[in-house]
């Protein structure tokens, strides 16, 4: 069964980076799938942050977080990375990734296949 788990969230100070992680189950073709992350605070809807394709050749980012993020993957670890720096109490919320099989409206939650359990990140000022 295909399934994906966030890692690496917490409790950070504000300026402080963090590196989340999601690794798809073994025996999953991780490489057919293009990867995203997403964010739910509370209160607010799940939105769009990055999103990388099939070997990491193409990324795109949200414009609220373009210049403190990096997606990234390795393919031969079936993990996607999100590195985000310069963390804001703003930020704190449920990071989520997911996976579809192609790009189409990317920036909608619709579409992807599959999502992780979420990982918090709570940024403290």
């Amino acid at each position: 069964q295909e399934q994906l788990v966030e890692s690496g969230g917490g409790l950070v100070q504000a300026g402080d980076s963090l590196r989340l992680s999601c690794t798809a189950s073994a025996g999953w073709n991780f490489d057919a799938y293009v990867m995203a992350w997403f964010r739910e605070a509370p209160g607010k809807e799940r939105g769009f942050l990055a999103i990388i394709g099939r070997a990491g050749e193409s990324t795109s980012y949200a414009a609220s977080v373009k210049d403190r993020c990096t997606i990234s993957r390795d393919n031969s670890k079936n993990t996607v990375y999100l590195e985000m720096n310069s963390l804001k109490r703003e930020d704190t919320a449920v990071y989520y990734c997911a996976a579809r099989t192609g790009w189409g409206m990317f920036g909608s939650k619709d579409g992807y296949h599959f999502w992780g359990q979420g990982t918090q990140v709570t940024v403290s000022s």
